[in-house]
């Protein structure tokens, strides 16, 4: 892959982020590029690993079950740890080495003899994942102008979608051809390549008022403050503000809902249509799109309200689930992939802002660390929620179940879009910091 030479004034952060274009920001493009490779290997090994436990390995569903939670728990133990050290740190270099232990950690999940070894792994590679991920995003809130952080968003929305379409297809087409170790094999080179891209941005210098609150450098050897100090602060920093609060808990309250029906759809697939396997493709594929659709058309715009971005998502996530829990073995085909367009509309419309609100509601300094605590949310609900609609499932039947949990979503998304002035309008708590690179006040409303 050819990467542009021509820079100007590589050592500056500050060069490129009043660019009239995104597309001529070359370290975000740097960054992008990183990005898209890593999350696009990501999603092509997730089905060849599956693959692997399941039917080569003939493991126990038990263990087969296990596999999101190990990667679950490094985001819940560490993620807002991951935070403060983003914040702190060199954070192209925090990126870069998780690009190669990742590579490392991938390479050693091809000679896994079994689950015992392959589990821990897993867990460790996702690890990496939680410190890459704050680091990046703090990185994009440098260097990226304050006028294109929803384009920035929309872009890096657009490439996770994309990739859980195109992942997983093509790793399926790997594996019936090759073999999951082929998938896993080029996952790594993807991660090796993106450590590649990144490469010349190491000796990025970070302006020291982008990177601290009361204006000191957070530089290694150069911060008095400890690191425990700055978790705490991150922590205190989204208390203090009801917009970040909010999305918070507005965020977890609809995941909760969500994920506990997140990985039923084959349960419920089987029940009402049990002679055709392919549906679960086809919503799959056409919840994708309809993400990927919905980030195009976002990427045109140069910012959206949060209550209609985060509520209208939910609203739309939750119509989809409830009609799908209507559906009878007379439904035609039609109607699944229509309401898996509506899901991936809304999950689109979501993600994309609530990445938007968390990099513009949040100064510089602490952009590592709120990425960090939502991360370490996120990962709690993770494990608790499939447990707890398996559960309900098992009480009431899949397709009530998705009656319950669809319209429970709408409603958050109702209620998100009804009360909007007062869940994301208003002064904050928190003071105005400037944004560094850019030399102005960040701009508290949505």
């Amino acid at each position: 892959m050819t990467v542009v030479s021509n820079e100007p004034n590589p050592s500056s952060i500050s060069s490129n982020s009043g660019s009239k274009s995104l597309w001529t920001n070359f370290r975000f493009m740097r960054m992008f590029i990183a990005y898209s490779l890593a999350t696009f290997g990501d999603w092509f090994d997730a089905l060849a690993i599956q693959i692997m436990v399941a039917y080569r390995w003939g493991a126990d569903p038990l263990i087969i079950a296990l596999i999101p939670v190990c990667m679950a728990v490094p985001g819940i133990v560490l993620g807002s740890v991951a935070g403060a050290l983003a914040d702190r740190l060199h954070k192209v270099k925090i990126m870069m080495i998780c690009d190669v232990i990742t590579v490392v950690l991938t390479v050693a999940i091809l000679f896994a003899p079994s689950a015992a070894w392959l589990l821990p792994l897993l867990a460790l590679r996702a690890l990496m994942g939680v410190f890459h991920v704050p680091a990046q995003q703090a990185l994009t809130r440098q260097v990226v102008a304050e006028e294109h952080l929803f384009q920035a968003s929309s872009l890096n929305g657009f490439v996770n979608q994309c990739s859980k379409v195109a992942g997983p297809l093509l790793g399926a087409v790997i594996v019936a051809v090759f073999s999951p170790q082929v998938c896993i094999l080029i996952n790594a080179c993807t991660r090796l390549l993106s450590g590649a891209v990144l490469w010349p941005l190491r000796r990025l210098t970070e302006n020291p008022e982008s990177s601290s609150s009361d204006g000191s450098p957070l530089e290694t050897g150069e911060t008095t403050e400890s690191l425990f100090s700055q978790w705490q602060k991150g922590w205190r920093f989204i208390q203090s503000s009801r917009i970040l609060l909010s999305t918070m808990l507005f965020g977890c309250f609809g995941l909760m809902a969500i994920l506990m029906i997140d990985y039923q759809f084959t349960t419920l697939f089987r029940e009402i249509k049990p002679g055709n396997e392919a549906l679960i493709g086809w919503l799959g594929s056409s919840a994708g799109a309809g993400a990927v659709v919905i980030i195009l058309l976002l990427n045109r715009l140069p910012r959206i309200g949060y209550g209609w971005g985060l509520g209208g998502g939910y609203l739309l996530i939750g119509a989809g689930i409830a009609a799908l829990g209507w559906v009878s073995s007379q439904t035609s085909e039609f109607w699944i992939i229509i309401w898996g367009l509506c899901i991936g509309v809304g999950n689109g419309l979501f993600m994309v802002t609530l990445n938007y609100l968390l990099q513009k509601e949040t100064p510089p300094a602490y952009v590592g660390r709120v990425f960090g605590i939502q991360n370490s949310l996120s990962s709690v609900v993770l494990v608790v929620a499939p447990l707890a609609g398996g559960a309900l499932i098992r009480s009431v039947g899949p397709s009530p179940t998705f009656q319950y949990i669809g319209m429970a979503t709408l409603a958050i998304g109702l209620a998100g879009m009804l009360l909007q002035r007062i869940l994301w309008v208003g002064k904050q708590a928190h003071p105005v910091e400037s944004s560094g690179e850019l030399g102005q006040k960040s701009v508290r409303q949505p």
